[in-house]
């Protein structure tokens, strides 16, 4: 009885230090075992597989099944479901798959886990049709899927591209008798969510509420973010009100996100009550946060406050990025000050960071549409790099103004660096150059657009 409870005492110690990752203590733990006359057992050696896996490597973690042969110690499932992890974990399918096999062959059968761990490797690697024959594999076997096998499957099926047919097997389940697990859901929302199934989203999150389960401040966040993204700026700040009611603490994430919304909507009164709440929750600010101020005083032509506020920055141990800056500049150009602008622009250029195209292209735009599209071209002509944006800003600015060679110009020069630009704004080019009686051009500017699709498609 005595050595049974050092044994389970040597393995407690064993796993506490390498839960803190200090392996070598872990193994000094065994060799003083040892030394007394207490002998690691199977469960001491799964524990250091599994630490060496994750925290070292593959190999590390293999090398501990010959001394546990050694120490004629068998290795089990759990050993082996460790080095699947390992091998999953660093995307080593071809090993997987080979420790899959010698388990089988050592006679040690494989259980859900084994399953699930290989499922998740194969989702990871792009392969949802390998993925799918090992849930099938786990639902037509003796065995019993639990909760990760169908929430891995929904996630899997999610980031690689299968949204419906994870809404499809959501269904199914849910008719088979599965109760979803708040973590199911979650799954679920953030998959529609970035494939744009908004209103798929929504639904799942009025069926988590009325399931009995509370949705999370993660749950509602998702929603809220991804709705905002598409620009559904009244249904995230719906969502955000919702989530409010229920008595959610948000992060500054959160309020931050709130906050730019509505001051794209031009609420700017419930924007600077977001930043008081933020306040009053004793959440400092950060350079996001008052990156969405600056904007929010650009909005209202409070420039003369922006400059105090950038000294606030400063004096809150912060530093300036690139968008507090372009957002200065894009303020200075909507209050018409354009040599204001360039001058900040000039400025930023002596600050060091690794790119300002951001901040260029919003000059070239302002610039453009204030009326000075020549100054935006001698701009554009100095830009080391230049992106998609560049060129369709420029390309639309010059087809209001009716120079559609020019705009044909830079629209086949942007197609030649294998670079998109939007169809509609193509069309406009191409009927533009036909209006204009430039037939040819027109037909040498869709031959290039045909043979630009073609090397994309």
């Amino acid at each position: 009885m005595v050595c049974k409870l050092s044994t389970r005492l040597m393995n407690i110690c064993v796993a506490s230090f390498c839960k803190v990752q200090q392996l070598e203590k872990a193994e000094a733990v065994i060799v003083d075992a040892i030394r007394l006359g207490t002998l690691p057992d199977v469960v001491t050696y799964n524990t250091l597989v599994a630490a060496y896996c994750r925290f070292v490597d593959l190999d590390a973690g293999y090398s501990v099944l010959h001394r546990m042969r050694e120490a004629d110690i068998y290795p089990n499932v759990v050993t082996y479901n460790s080095l699947i992890a390992g091998a999953s974990n660093h995307c080593l399918l071809s090993r997987c798959l080979d420790l899959f096999d010698e388990m089988i062959k050592m006679g040690i059968p494989p259980d859900v886990w084994s399953y699930n761990t290989l499922m998740h490797c194969f989702f990871r690697l792009g392969k949802p049709e390998e993925a799918n024959k090992v849930f099938q594999d786990i639902v037509t076997s003796k065995l019993s899927p639990c909760s990760t096998t169908f929430n891995t499957m929904l996630n899997g099926l999610c980031k690689n591209g299968y949204t419906a047919n994870a809404l499809m097997l959501f269904r199914s389940l849910q008719r088979h008798g599965f109760i979803p697990q708040l973590l199911t859901y979650n799954i679920l929302i953030d998959g529609l969510c970035k494939s744009g199934w908004l209103r798929a989203a929504r639904t799942i999150l009025k069926e988590l509420g009325k399931s009995g389960l509370s949705p999370n401040a993660n749950t509602y966040t998702t929603v809220m973010k991804y709705c905002f993204r598409a620009r559904q700026f009244e249904e995230g700040i719906e969502v955000f009100h919702e989530m409010k009611d229920k008595g959610y603490t948000y992060d500054a994430f959160a309020y931050c996100t709130v906050s730019s919304a509505f001051a794209k909507t031009g609420r700017l009164e419930e924007a600077y009550r977001c930043f008081e709440l933020m306040v009053e929750k004793g959440i400092e600010l950060d350079i996001v946060s008052y990156n969405i101020l600056v904007n929010m005083y650009c909005i209202e032509g409070r420039l003369e406050e922006v400059y105090d506020l950038l000294y606030e920055i400063e004096e809150a141990g912060l530093k300036c990025d690139q968008y507090t800056h372009t957002t200065l500049i894009d303020g200075l150009c909507r209050a018409g000050n354009i040599d204001g602008a360039l001058k900040h622009l000039k400025y930023m250029d002596t600050l060091g960071f690794d790119s300002n195209l951001v901040a260029y292209n919003c000059m070239v735009d302002r610039l453009c549409k204030a009326g000075y599209t020549n100054n935006a071209l001698k701009i554009f002509e100095t830009m080391e790099v230049k992106d998609c944006i560049t060129y369709t800003s420029l390309v639309h600015n010059l087809c209001k103004e009716r120079r559609f060679l020019h705009a044909s110009k830079l629209l086949q020069a942007c197609l030649n660096r294998g670079m998109k630009v939007r169809r509609p704004t193509q069309r406009v080019v191409v009927k533009g150059l036909h209006r204009s009686g430039l037939y040819s051009e027109a037909r040498m500017l869709q031959s290039k657009i045909r043979v630009a699709k073609f090397c994309t498609d």
